[in-house]
């Protein structure tokens, strides 16, 4: 009998189902929690993710500029700029890093572009009036029957007007290569006493003349509503440049860390303990 009736009851269990158990419901969420809402994309615009795979999509451009193999004389320039930062550069060269403010630089340029040297053209036109006039026996004024001022560029022309001491102001190219060119004009003219100033590209005062480059050009005399603005330039270049001749002939350049190199001495320093200075810390 025991065993019908356990086996009576196994069958209505298995009919029925297994018992019900009575669990908590969850906890209702707080007053003010977001819900999330599906959110209703518009049919007009449909998404249409794009695959870069071998033979699919073009990849979006980027900046490759890191990956760039660069021509050699782009890569040369570079180089030397970086060895002009590191190794020590005396002073004889060090002080063509120094060169005039721009304010004053635009000032001098202004002035050197009123005395351009005529061109072959120019110089021919003017040859030929006056061979004319001549010929004509007309007697020109004596305002026009003198040359006109000009700069005077070339270097032997140069040094030939600063030894006779005919030059008013000489200014000099920063970047003249070979600088053994120029090395030795600062100390020439300030023996001789004329005024000198060094500006920044050789292919600028090249524009003045007429030419792709010149490494000096000189301004021997001007006219006189010019000389009130000569004599303020020539103030300034004897400032800047003859009164301090003795400090920078003491003054090595270069000498500059990398930043690689100025991480890894502050990182050495910091694990032992001592205090570096950021101008010491760079310089080696």
């Amino acid at each position: 009998m025991n065993v019908y009736y356990t086996l009576l009851l196994l069958i209505c269990r298995r009919v029925r189902g297994p018992p019900k158990t009575k669990g908590k419901k969850p906890a209702a969420a707080p007053f003010g929690a977001s819900k999330v809402v599906k959110k209703q994309r518009n049919p007009l615009f449909e998404s249409t993710p794009k695959n870069f795979g071998i033979g699919q999509d073009i990849r979006p451009q980027t900046d490759l500029t890191r990956f760039v193999k660069w021509p050699e004389y782009v890569r040369l320039q570079r180089q030397k700029v970086i060895l002009h930062q590191r190794l020590k550069v005396p002073p004889a060269i060090a002080q063509f890093s120094h060169t005039l403010d721009k304010n004053t630089a635009i000032q001098l340029f202004k002035l050197l572009n009123k005395y351009r040297p005529e061109s072959k053209q120019e110089k021919k036109t003017r040859l030929e009036a006056t061979a004319a006039a001549a010929t004509e026996g007309k007697e020109k004024d004596n305002k026009d029957s003198k040359k006109p001022l000009f700069v005077k560029y070339g270097l032997n022309h140069i040094v030939a007007l600063i030894e006779a001491k005919k030059a008013s102001l000489v200014v000099i190219a920063h970047d003249v290569d070979p600088i053994e060119l120029v090395v030795f004009l600062p100390a020439l003219c300030r023996k001789m006493g004329v005024p000198y100033v060094i500006v920044k590209g050789k292919a600028r005062l090249g524009t003045v003349v007429h030419k792709k480059t010149s490494a000096v050009v000189a301004l021997q005399e001007v006219k006189s509503e010019d000389q009130r603005e000569l004599s303020t330039i020539v103030s300034a270049a004897k400032a800047n440049f003859s009164d301090k001749y003795e400090e920078n002939r003491r003054q090595w350049g270069g000498g500059l860390r990398g930043n690689k190199s100025t991480q890894m001495l502050r990182k050495r320093a910091k694990a032992s303990g001592q205090t570096i200075s950021a101008t010491s810390i760079g310089k080696l």
